[in-house]
């Protein structure tokens, strides 16, 4: 492409087409292979192969590419690990839903036939998530791309349970679990999502049972009542202590069970009487291991009544509660009911109540693990968090840690390497099946979907086998990107896996970004229906507008709103960009392309400013961007590009450009040539598109902009701060007349005789030896210079301050007096006018009386608005017709 084929207006459909194949075929997104180099790896947070990617994963991926696009330019031999997550209970429950629809269960098909739906299923989805990574951009290393289910992930993950198992950090056994009753599995505490439900406390009178009255207790879940063994008191509680031993009636089951005394209970809460059901809350549960409780499970898998309800076997849990509430008011047992708004959890997958149920699953002893994090967290090992209080998050989740329930009732995901004897039920838990296993049954559950995930950092790169290249070259990762809401999920987990089994953290670095909400700050969801496809921006947008507005739209931890005035912002930064290129490369001619930067001896004033001004921009930009600091990168870039090199330095070069001298033609294309390459190079991580269809319209030394040495700050361009202050000083000075004409409303295109008073004789060399520049920036007809005496006020002229001097302009160079006396006076009319009705308004008693205090604020505030402009008007007219005079 040549500058001729660019477009007057940037076309990201055209500029984006086929590139990313192009980069990709050329094998651009493969690590370097130069041992010299330093390794720096990054492994993608892995989405889940059920659907598209949404807004978050567009910011967690853009940030990602940013950063490896720069390592890449700055010579690192990069690595940026592409996978996919298996996402058990997500993917089943999809494919489940689909075969649904056909009249279809699972268990019609058998595990093995549905297995292979399932892979089918991933296969499909696996291939929008390619397109749409093709169409963010993101320069990933394919030829490394995993499955959390392949091969040799499924390998690492046995090796760590039979691990765990085999040093005691993974046990078997009966414990309350938070039970998905229509996933039908167990959910993680994490997997637990709490939100404000209407309730009630149902207050019902457990009678004695030596016929002495009763005991009253409040329950939000009546239907638990099946299952209860006991009634507990607090020990110190005076009111209770003479009934301690003693037994009542369980209502409706007849059942006898005993008041206990316990420290569990709070004497301030309710009646200060509990009822106890281990099998089905978690505290109680522990309570009844205190005292040896019975533990009766009173629910199916699918939370209807089982056999242990008696007459309501086989009802759903809450229409078995209307039943019992029903008939414990017409036994009597019913006191009141009284309505309450109370947190319930909610399963994260199928958003259905979730029932705490007892049942044997497999666990992870989580104390000695998060100990050895806690550990590591107070040495230079330790994880970096970006920001820092992110560290908080892991800190607290570590040392308030619950053993961690890692089986789940499900066919799809890594099926638990454990096996049970059919005729001792003894356990074998090994790496593969045992070698009579026709005598052995393997469990049928599978392990948490985050139990594979939390080895991603190392088991993509070949561990178990620690002698791989990969694992040897580019373990530790550098930087995980991801959102704080992951922070438990993932992060931490991955964290004491990798500290338990590589003896090194994960990566050093953990930059965490907020959320992605809607415009009005609310979280994108299905049930608001408020969610965004990335894709569709891109297809408005293009991804490199999309790209911009997602790098610099936040601090470092902090959500984002949607913004669509931002998106716009974004593509009309970069339409600026491809039209100040358009114009370089219109203006080239010969230019040659060159590695070695231009000899400052050869640079007028807006040379040595715009390449002071390129040194700073490079180091402050690369400093940022090591902090991670995206956004005032981002703004840093933006000024240097909008400000001073488009807005300034282009138009500048105009007057050498069109001029007669050859040579210096010549030095200030190589000069634009130069910078231009460099600010295309800066800007190429955050926008990979537009950049490579720019530099190869341009004379280059290479093949891609993505393999270009990112940008250097040179000592030669360091010591110019002197031309920074001159021509911060002519800026000053062109900046003052435009205020001047907006003031006066005098168009750029009408000539005026301008008189810059200058207190200092340096600033009369710059102002002549920059008088072609400042006469075309403010279309002066003749241009004149004061020194000495300060010029008197006068109401003649208009004058502006600028350091070390003063702008003055005739105000008839500026205005027809009277046509612009005539144009303020109608003005001065309508804002009298204003005023009057105001004041009237204000004066009407009845309507201060009636009107709300707020209207008749505001009407004050307006009036007070309206008279000062009025009376700046009015001063404005007086000095006009004194001129006029």
């Amino acid at each position: 492409m040549s500058e001729t084929d660019m477009s007057t207006k940037y076309d990201p459909t055209t500029v984006e087409a086929g590139m990313y194949k192009k980069w990709r075929d050329a094998g651009y997104f493969k690590p370097s292979g130069n041992p010299e180099a330093k390794p720096y790896s990054i492994v993608i947070p892995p989405p889940n192969v059920t659907g598209k990617l949404h807004m978050g994963h567009a910011w967690d991926t853009t940030f990602q590419d940013m950063i490896i696009r720069q390592k890449r330019m700055q010579g690192f031999d990069t690595l940026w690990l592409p996978g996919m997550d298996h996402a058990g209970i997500a993917t089943q429950a999809k494919v489940e839903a689909k075969l649904r629809k056909q009249g279809v269960s699972r268990y019609d098909l058998g595990r093995d036939k549905f297995i292979q739906q399932v892979w089918e299923w991933k296969d499909e989805y696996a291939k929008t998530i390619h397109e749409q990574w093709a169409k963010m951009g993101l320069s990933l290393d394919y030829s490394r791309e995993r499955f959390t289910l392949d091969k040799g992930l499924s390998k690492a993950v046995r090796k760590v349970f039979v691990d765990l198992y085999n040093e005691g950090l993974i046990y078997r056994g009966q414990y309350i679990i938070n039970w998905d009753p229509e996933l039908r599995t167990a959910l993680s505490d994490i997997e637990v999502l709490h939100q404000d439900d209407q309730g009630a406390f149902y207050h019902v009178k457990y009678p004695y049972v030596d016929g002495s009255g009763y005991i009253e207790i409040a329950t939000t879940r009546p239907e638990t009542m099946l299952g209860d063994t006991a009634i507990a008191v607090h020990p110190d509680d005076e009111r209770y202590q003479a009934v301690v031993g003693k037994e009542v009636i369980l209502p409706l089951v007849g059942r006898k069970i005993p008041i206990i005394a316990d420290r569990y209970v709070d004497m301030q809460f309710g009646t200060g009487a509990v009822k106890i059901t281990p099998a089905h809350d978690p505290n109680d549960f522990e309570v009844g291991n205190r005292h040896n409780l019975e533990r009766i499970n009173i629910m199916n898998d699918d939370a209807t009544i089982n056999d242990q309800g008696g007459k309501y076997a086989g009802m759903d849990r809450f229409e078995a509660r209307k039943a019992i509430v029903a008939d414990l008011k017409k036994e009597g047992y019913l006191l009141s009911v009284e309505p309450i708004v109370h947190s319930v959890g909610h399963s994260e997958r199928s958003g259905v109540q979730v029932e705490p149920r007892l049942s044997t699953q497999w666990f992870v002893k989580m104390k000695p693990l998060a100990k050895r994090v806690l550990d590591q967290q107070k040495t230079d090992d330790k994880v970096h968090f970006v920001p820092e209080r992110f560290e908080h998050t892991l800190i607290n989740w570590m040392e308030n840690i619950h053993d961690w329930v890692i089986s789940r009732q499900l066919w799809w995901g890594h099926r638990i390497p454990a096996w049970y004897n059919k005729e001792t039920g003894k356990i074998y838990v090994g790496m593969d099946a045992p070698e009579d296993p026709e005598n052995w049954e393997q469990d049928p559950d599978v392990l948490d979907t985050w139990f594979s995930s939390a080895l991603w950092p190392f088991s993509t790169l070949g561990w178990p086998d620690t002698q791989a290249p990969d694992y040897k070259r580019y373990f530790p990762t550098n930087t995980l990107v991801t959102g704080y809401d992951i922070i438990p999920f993932w992060v931490a987990r991955m964290i004491f896996q990798s500290e338990h089994f590589t003896n090194q953290r994960p990566f050093d670095h953990a930059l965490i970004h907020g959320l992605m909400r809607d415009s009005q700050g609310r979280k994108m969801s299905k049930s608001l229906g408020n969610g965004i496809d990335p894709m569709d921006i891109i297809s408005k947008y293009g991804a490199d507008a999309l790209r911009w507005y997602l790098s610099t739209s936040s601090t470092p931890g902090q959500d984002a709103n949607f913004s669509e005035q931002k998106l716009e912002a974004a593509w009309n930064f970069i339409n600026k960009i491809w039209n100040i290129s358009r114009f370089v490369l219109m203006n080239l001619a010969d230019t040659p392309a060159s590695n070695t930067p231009p000899d400052p001896q050869t640079f007028d004033l807006a040379d040595r400013w715009i390449f002071f001004r390129l040194n700073e921009t490079i180091k402050k930009v690369t400093r940022l961007t090591d902090q991670f600091e995206f956004g005032e990168a981002g703004r840093a870039l933006y000024n240097f590009t909008w400000n001073d090199f488009a807005d300034w330095y282009v138009e500048m070069s105009k007057e050498v450009l069109y001029g007669t001298d050859e040579t210096k033609k010549s030095e200030k294309r190589r000069n634009l040539l130069w910078v231009l390459d460099m600010t295309l190079r800066m800007l190429h991580p955050t926008m990979p598109f537009v950049t490579e269809k720019i530099w190869q319209a341009m004379p280059h030394a290479g093949e891609t902009i993505m393999l270009a040495q990112y940008p250097l700050a040179h000592d030669q361009f360091a010591d110019a701060s002197s031309a920074a202050a001159d021509m911060d000083w002519i800026i000053a000075l062109v900046r003052s007349v435009r205020n001047i004409r907006s003031q006066a409303n005098a168009p750029l295109s009408k000539p005026i005789r301008l008189q810059v008073y200058l207190a200092e004789e340096r600033l009369g060399q710059v102002f002549n030896a920059n008088k072609p520049f400042i006469q075309r920036f403010v279309n002066a007809s003749d241009m004149e210079t004061l020194t000495g005496t300060q010029p008197a006020a006068s109401a003649k002229v208009m004058t502006a301050v600028i350091p070390g001097g003063e702008v003055i302009i005739p105000l008839t160079e500026l205005v027809d007096m009277h046509a612009e006396i005539e144009r303020l006076s109608k003005e001065h009319d309508h804002l009298q006018q204003e005023v009057d009705r105001a004041n009237k308004k204000l004066a009407n008693q009845g309507f201060v009386a009636k009107a709300p205090a707020a209207v008749v604020a505001a009407e004050k505030q307006k009036l007070a608005e309206y008279q000062e402009q009025l009376k700046t008007l009015t001063k404005r007219l007086a000095d006009l017709r004194e001129n006029d005079a």
